[in-house]
């Protein structure tokens, strides 16, 4: 019998309501929220807002550096939800290969939807001008074991609340 999940990660590109729905689900289930975008350097920040999309190498170190929080945080015994794009497969492995209990929830919309979202939203660095990099750079995790997708087309309030419902499911 597998440990019960210490670590859940909402992925999607931006703009699917990662954040929204990663914050909600850490007050709803309880534990601690992360936002990958805090462990971004000044300089991939900056880049992104010039309109420039990272590089798979410039994301390495980002990666190392969200693991070791995760790592960090159940070694001290906390649950933990985390926002994180997850685009590349090797990111998602990345955060496997760390050995935690964890499980994914896959906000998945369509392009149209995801790009008035990020229209709408103010004070975020990521320029909707990227969003055609995101889809181009994300690599489909359905079908993943530990994956569950959730279709953005519901409230947040829903997705929420159905991820709750499927903590369980998601650590198969």
């Amino acid at each position: 019998m597998k440990p019960p999940l210490r670590v859940v990660v909402v992925m999607g590109v931006s703009g699917s309501g990662k954040t929204t729905v990663a914050r909600s689900l850490a007050q709803a289930w309880p534990a601690t929220f992360l936002d990958a975008d805090d462990f971004h350097s000044v300089a991939a920040k900056a880049r992104m807002a010039r309109g420039e999309p990272l590089t798979d190498r410039m994301r390495e170190p980002w990666v190392r550096r969200i693991r070791a929080e995760l790592v960090r945080r159940t070694d001290g015994g906390e649950r933990v939800v985390l926002a994180f794009s997850g685009l590349r497969r090797r990111h998602r492995d990345e955060l496997r290969d760390a050995a935690l209990p964890l499980g994914f929830f896959f906000l998945h919309g369509d392009r149209r939807l995801i790009a008035a979202r990020m229209r709408a939203r103010s004070s975020h660095y990521m320029p909707v001008s990227l969003l055609d990099s995101q889809f181009a750079a994300l690599q489909d995790p359905r079908g993943e074991p530990d994956v569950v997708t959730l279709e953005i087309d519901a409230a947040p309030a829903e997705l929420v609340a159905r991820a709750i419902s499927l903590i369980p499911i998601a650590q198969h």
